[in-house]
């Protein structure tokens, strides 16, 4: 599948909210989240992570704590259809269903 990733470099620091914010302004409105089986599921429906198009992701850190880390991922169908958002814990903090998904989408 394709993807694209944004470099840090390319923007300036963002929160999460603002990220979703910026991404619901381009066409990302919906809110995919995981299922016990490492599928992703929308109002639309129930996805595999490979049938989806990565165009972009973006980690945050705490503040406080570096281990206090978030990743979003900006996902669409492959007809642009369906576009939309999955935030997740990453790293230590990532439950199991997450952290499935995550791994898909970066080996997709």
């Amino acid at each position: 599948m394709k993807r694209s990733q944004r470099s840090p470099s390319s923007r300036k620091m963002e929160t999460l909210s603002q990220a979703i914010e910026r991404l619901a302004g381009l066409g990302y409105s919906k809110s995919f989240r995981a299922n016990r089986d490492g599928t992703l599921s929308a109002e639309e429906g129930v996805f595999e992570p490979e049938a989806l198009v990565v165009d972009e992701v973006v980690r945050f850190e705490g503040a406080s704590d570096p281990a206090d880390a978030s990743i979003l991922f900006a996902l669409r169908t492959p007809d642009g259809a369906i576009r939309g958002t999955f935030n997740a814990a990453y790293g230590p903090a990532s439950d199991a269903f997450s952290a499935s998904v995550i791994h898909r989408l970066r080996d997709a």
